[in-house]
């Protein structure tokens, strides 16, 4: 065996993988705020005549 400690490595592994899963979370909801802000002042065209036939 390599002698390292498996609990540290699993503490370790868990770690990662909740800081990734927060740090994901993070770019999500930035990216749809930035988006949002971004569209915030348009408004959906009306349909015209020619679009209604």
């Amino acid at each position: 065996m390599s002698g390292t400690n498996i609990r540290a490595d699993r503490k370790a592994a868990y770690m990662g993988l909740i800081l990734g899963a927060i740090g994901i979370a993070i770019v999500v909801v930035l990216i749809s705020k930035l988006t949002s802000r971004k569209f915030a002042g348009h408004e959906a065209e009306k349909p015209t005549a020619s679009a209604l036939r």
